[in-house]
């Protein structure tokens, strides 16, 4: 999950590289480091913390350099240290890595046997010492790195320099992303767009297995057996401009009040008289939906949150049967595949490992029909399906998800109305309403933002308290999981979520002053079941907050506190309903005084299993 920077210019590179980290620090933050070559020489800066720690070490030691290698790092092989932190040496080159090395202690147990010394816990630092150990037999880096490559069993993307070939980075990847800039005074790799938007729009990405060289003057690709290949350059459509925080004080308050243009964005194609159509989904979308008889989605946390809500809404309107599974889980067990099931792929980066791993287990189980639902079109997992629909969420930096979901969410209510359709199960009229009710989505969204004020005074209120429960029914249970979910990653709050219907099978011994009870109160047909039990729940004292529809007509009272949206939404009420969730979880991170957009021990892509 770390993320790593290249860069061969002729300028000082040192500013970029330390520009590239901060671009990348949602992957990971426990530890920056870099290592350039000055005169031949190799000088390395690493810092315990944030890029800003290794920023200040550069500004003090007036760092210039022409070439170098930059890592930020999310701890796997090794406690957050300076001596775990990248990049690691060894006798005049210099790797960054982002990945993991499953094979690192039988490669280490090998080095030592050979005399290399060991000073880190990491992975990282065998691919250095075989490195070093494959150039006494194979003098040039391009193919000595090539070759250690193939010794490496796991996932990967790195960055090296060496002394003794001062004119030229290699990097390469296979299972972790990388991507080269073309600029004009130079060239550069990163894990992400966004880290070299500083210098460049013209990418190119890497394929699992590329090797590639850089210098002042160009690039070569190989294929991992030596082949050279091309890859297409692409001119990236984002701006430097997307990835600044603007007049807010948090990625994560930014990226909450952009959920209406991100909404508009991602349905724009139904703009219009744009209709319900399978091709949204890929030219051959309606034959693999005509031959669907199931839906299998696969996806990790808040993008599973929103396969739960989809499963409500296929089952319901689709008439198709539809299994929901945590990707991490799923190729660990055995299942009975069915080849006339729709894989579904849920995730906002499109590099999530487990989820890409699911989905290549279930290719290979013979289940071919494949969708994408993601936030990255140039993603692994986007090229490993069939079909695809891109979100346009635009760049998503804070760690805990919030634009990246609700259109998640779009996009998975799109997909529930074409497989309707496809499926004849979709009348003309049942379409005009729900295009509507999509349309009208973005406004009904910034109505549901305005509500940050009161949910701001609700933050205060239980911000000091060590634990929460939310409540849902129906398709609002995974809003409450969601709600749960981000009030853990970034308050710190121990929060769990359970179908309102179960608090009398356990959760309700837990309720007391101290515990405040969130509930999602939609005015549905389980609204009256739901009221029964927020009564369990203030007749045990418990502190409620419930956020209703209007119309729901549940009365204020001591200790019974009630925010009303603007308006009921159906089918699309669970995209409605997870906004104040959002916003109270922030601000009670505000009120903590936690790091909102870089909460302690997790990251944003999680790149490793």
């Amino acid at each position: 999950m770390c993320g790593i920077v290249t860069a061969i210019a002729r300028r000082n590179i040192v500013p970029v590289l330390l520009e590239g980290l901060r671009k990348l620090e949602y992957r990971g933050y426990d530890s920056a480091g870099l290592a350039v070559l000055k005169d031949g020489k190799l000088q390395r800066l690493r810092a315990v913390g944030r890029v800003a720690e290794l920023a200040a070490q550069a500004d003090a030691t007036h760092l210039s350099a022409e070439i170098g290698i930059a890592h930020t790092r999310w701890a796997t092989h090794g406690v957050p240290s300076e001596r775990n932190a990248h990049p690691h040496i060894s006798a005049g080159l210099a790797v960054v890595h982002n990945g993991i090395i499953e094979n690192f202690e039988e490669l280490r147990t090998q080095l030592r046997a050979k005399g290399y010394e060991f000073t880190s816990e990491t992975d990282t630092e065998a691919i250095a010492h075989l490195l070093h150990d494959t150039l006494k037999t194979t003098p040039d880096l391009f193919e000595a790195v090539r070759i250690t490559l193939g010794q490496l069993i796991g996932a990967y993307a790195i960055g090296v320099v060496s002394e003794a070939e001062p004119n030229r980075a290699i990097v390469a990847r296979k299972g972790s992303p990388l991507l080269l800039g073309i600029g004009e005074d130079g060239h550069y790799a990163a894990s992400d767009t966004a880290a070299l938007l500083q210098v460049t729009r013209k990418v190119v990405y890497l394929e699992d297995g590329d090797v590639a060289e850089l210098t002042l003057d160009g690039y070569r690709i190989t294929l991992a057996d030596g082949t050279p290949v091309e890859r297409p350059v692409n001119i990236s459509s984002l701006s430097a401009d997307a990835v600044e925080l603007g007049k807010y004080r948090h990625y994560m308050q930014k990226e909450i009040f952009e959920q209406p243009q991100a909404l508009g964005n991602t349905l724009e194609i139904i703009a219009g008289g744009g209709g319900i159509s399978p091709q949204l989904f890929g030219a051959d979308a309606v034959g693999l939906f005509g031959a669907t008889r199931r839906v299998l989605i696969l996806a990790c946390g808040t993008s599973y949150h929103a396969g739960l809500v989809a499963r409500y809404w296929i089952e319901a309107v689709a008439k198709l049967q539809c299994t929901v599974e945590i990707a991490s889980e799923y190729r660990y067990r055995e299942s009975v595949p069915d080849p006339d099931t729709l894989v579904v792929v849920i995730s906002q980066s499109g590099e999530t490992a487990d989820t890409l791993a699911a989905l290549k287990f279930a290719k290979g189980l013979g289940m071919t029909k494949t969708l994408a639902i993601c936030n990255v079109p140039e993603s692994a997992i986007v090229r490993e399906t069939a079909l695809r629909f891109v979100t346009r969420a635009g760049p998503e930096i804070g760690v805990a998800s919030t634009k990246a979901f609700t259109t998640q969410l779009a996009a998975l209510a799109l997909l529930t109305l074409a497989l309707a359709k496809v499926n004849g199960r979709l009348s003309a009229q049942a379409e005009a309403e729900h295009l509507t009710q999509l349309r009208h989505l973005p406004v009904a969204v910034a109505k549901v933002v305005e509500l940050e004020p009161e949910i701001e005074r609700w933050a205060q209120r239980f911000a000091n308290k060590q634990h929460a429960l939310f409540l849902g029914r129906g398709m609002h249970y995974p809003i409450a999981l969601e709600g749960a979910l981000k009030l853990k990653e970034i308050s710190y709050i121990h929060a769990e979520a359970y179908p309102a219907g179960e608090l009398k099978h356990g959760p309700l011994a837990l309720v007391d002053k101290d515990m405040p009870v969130i509930s999602v109160a939609p005015n549905d047909s389980l609204l009256e079941k739901l009221k029964s039990n927020l009564q369990e729940v203030k007749a045990r004292g418990g502190e409620l907050y419930v956020f209703a529809d209007a119309g729901s007509e549940i009365p204020e009272s001591e200790g019974v506190h009630i925010l009303h949206l603007p308006e009921h939404y159906g089918m699309l009420s669970p995209i409605l309903h997870v906004i104040p969730l959002q916003l109270l979880s922030y601000h009670a991170a505000l009120v903590k005084g936690t790091d909102v957009d870089k909460p302690r021990n997790l990251a944003k892509s999680v790149t490793v299993e």
